[in-house]
């Protein structure tokens, strides 16, 4: 029995990836059901959640989260909820300046002390700011009860990264792949804890393209794009079952979940770079369609982040992706490699799509 036990593992560890277009081995959908229940269940009915607004009275106090890229958008009013919430927010940010300016705001608008609202320096697109950050943190706190990886860059010009990578990949992927697998260890301690991965539609157009990861052969920067936000799924995904302790065989879980969103089509900063040049037909695609149907204020794509944070009927719920928009019947590329995704029912509430699973 063991024996059977120790190689059903080792299948599950074994991520195999091939070719261009990614294909990853499946895990068995029995040993999960077996010794992970979780993973597997129906999602609960969205009880903390009106229509795509959130809407419940759960309080933080005493407990700690970090928002990357929180100065502005989504981010930023992530963070005014969960400090109204009675949470310690740390934002962390590359400008300084503009880090301390949102501080003020979100003071302003959550009316809470200062000391709720603390600045850190982090620079996702430098492995040296990220392990510098991260040292800073597991120095100085105690816990760390969510992490919420929201910070990212879209349809850039080509570029590279201080350590070399693609700018998107590397800093919408490897900038928080690296943090918060240095923040791990403090988020263990502080379980019940969680991890909220932002992702985004854009993830169906991308593939892994592992003969050129940083897309030198051939730029194109919605393909940069589309891969980097695949891989924040896969590696939601991979990350949430190692926590299920299911590849120990201990299976007993960590206490950690993993969750990666889709925030929907937002009105943010992260489209400064639709005037750039290149790509110009899809560019022009998300400025028609930003003019003509109606985009989220940020406030409102926060909400998905937030519910992910924040809802107890999502406590022990991990390995999932939610995204806030009328169901999607598609059946994708990550459905058929065992990533399971759950979108939402024609009334924009947050509920899963079954059909995906």
């Amino acid at each position: 029995m063991f024996h059977k036990l120790w190689k059903t593992a080792k299948e599950n560890i074994n991520i195999v990836f091939k070719s261009k277009a990614y294909s990853v081995k499946p895990v068995s959908a029995s040993f999960i059901c077996k010794y992970n229940k979780t993973t597997m269940s129906k999602l609960p009915k969205p009880v903390s959640a009106e229509g795509s607004w959130v809407k419940c009275d759960v309080k933080l106090p005493g407990k700690t989260v970090i928002i990357t890229g929180a100065n502005t958008g989504i981010g930023f009013w992530t963070a005014v909820d969960l400090v109204k919430r009675e949470a310690k927010v740390i934002i962390a940010c590359r400008n300084a300046e503009k880090a301390q300016e949102a501080k003020d705001k979100i003071i302003e608008e959550a009316k809470c002390p200062d000391e709720k609202v603390v600045v850190k320096s982090l620079d996702l697109s430098s492995f040296a700011s990220i392990r510098q950050f991260a040292e800073d943190i597991n120095n100085t706190e105690e816990r760390l009860d969510i992490l919420i990886n929201n910070a990212g860059v879209m349809l850039c010009p080509e570029g590279k990264t201080e350590d070399g990578f693609e700018t998107q990949f590397g800093v919408n992927h490897l900038g928080h792949f690296l943090l918060t697998n240095l923040l791990l260890d403090l988020i263990k301690i502080s379980a019940p804890s969680r991890i909220v991965v932002l992702s985004s539609l854009g993830h169906k157009f991308g593939s892994m393209n592992f003969d050129d990861l940083n897309s030198s052969k051939n730029y194109d920067a919605w393909a940069a794009y589309g891969q980097s936000k695949l891989a924040n799924i896969l590696f939601c995904r991979h990350l949430a079952k190692q926590l299920e302790g299911i590849f120990y065989l201990s299976f007993v879980g960590t206490g950690v979940t993993v969750n990666s969103v889709h925030p929907g089509s937002v009105k943010t900063d992260l489209q400064r770079h639709l005037d750039s040049p290149g790509n110009f037909f899809m560019k022009t695609f998300v400025k028609l369609h930003r003019l003509i149907m109606s985009w989220k204020t940020a406030e409102h794509g926060a909400q998905t982040s937030i519910y992910c944070a924040i809802a107890p009927e999502l406590a022990d719920v991990t390995a999932r992706y939610f995204r806030v928009s009328k169901r999607d019947s598609h059946q994708t590329r990550l459905a058929d490699s065992d990533v399971f995704l759950c979108s939402t029912a024609s009334d924009g509430v947050f509920t899963p799509d079954n059909d995906l699973l």
